[in-house]
């Protein structure tokens, strides 16, 4: 099983970025899969879910309007695209495939976004 996040990076406030998260040995398109981050000295918080069947995304209050979750199951990739960057969303950025049925949990080893002028 992989799990691998890539797209992070420097960028200022206003910029934007587009995170990927490719995934394998596991069936991609039966599991939600959701990024989290994770900022120095705070815990680890959801950021965006995309559920397995139908589509359907949830996102946090502190992104709404801002970030995009979408999932090619073809390409067993998931994306993360974020506009209109600010420095509080400064993290290291981790992708999750859970699959409620079985209690299969897998994650990334995360990518750093920075966001600074």
């Amino acid at each position: 099983v992989q799990v691998v996040e890539s797209g992070g990076g420097l960028v200022q406030p206003g910029g934007s970025l587009r995170l990927s998260c490719a995934a394998s040995g596991f069936m991609f398109s039966r599991f939600a899969m959701s990024w989290h981050r994770q900022a120095p000295g705070k815990e680890r918080e959801l950021v965006a879910e995309i559920v397995s069947i139908g589509g359907g995304t949830s996102y946090a209050e502190s992104v709404k309007g801002r970030f995009t979750i979408s999932r090619d199951n073809a390409k067993n990739t998931v994306y993360l695209q974020m506009n209109s960057l600010k420095p509080e969303d400064t993290a290291v950025y981790y992708c999750r495939a859970f699959n409620r049925s079985t209690g299969y949990d897998y994650w990334g080893q995360g990518t750093q976004v920075t966001v600074s002028s």
